[in-house]
């Protein structure tokens, strides 16, 4: 059977490259909960719904895997994407594995407008002098 770490693995590997099928078959349990900010999501017609829905909020996106750490059979990923005119940041999902399969997660992002994000960084310099 494959460890949590073995499994994530495959999950991350197959949700940059876009095999959503795959990905719930051999990786999430039929039975998968997940909590989001969008409500709760159950089975593999969720998860389908979950993938779509970020498809449509970031089309042709780029994600980036910024901290991943795994404890037992549970996993933590902090991830941020980017796509075109919108971007993402504060991407964290977590997950509990079980038998060889994700049977819980949780996913947490804030969709942002790339000009909102150039506006809320931006700062002066002031000379003292």
């Amino acid at each position: 059977m494959r460890t949590t770490r073995q499994v994530l693995e495959d999950h991350l590997e197959k949700s940059k490259s876009g095999t959503v099928d795959e990905d719930l078959r051999l990786n999430f349990a039929e039975n998968v909960v997940m909590l989001t900010t969008f409500g709760v999501f159950r089975g593999h017609e969720g998860m389908k719904h979950l993938a779509k829905l970020l498809r449509e909020q970031l089309p042709e996106m780029t994600l980036t895997y910024e901290d991943f750490q795994v404890e037992g059979k549970v996993g933590f990923l902090e991830w941020s994407a980017d796509s075109g005119n919108t971007k993402v940041k504060d991407g964290a999902d977590s997950y509990v594995v079980r038998n060889g399969l994700i049977v819980a997660q949780t996913i947490h992002y804030t969709v942002q407008k790339k000009d909102q994000l150039r506006s809320d960084s931006l700062f002066v310099l002031i000379d003292c002098n």
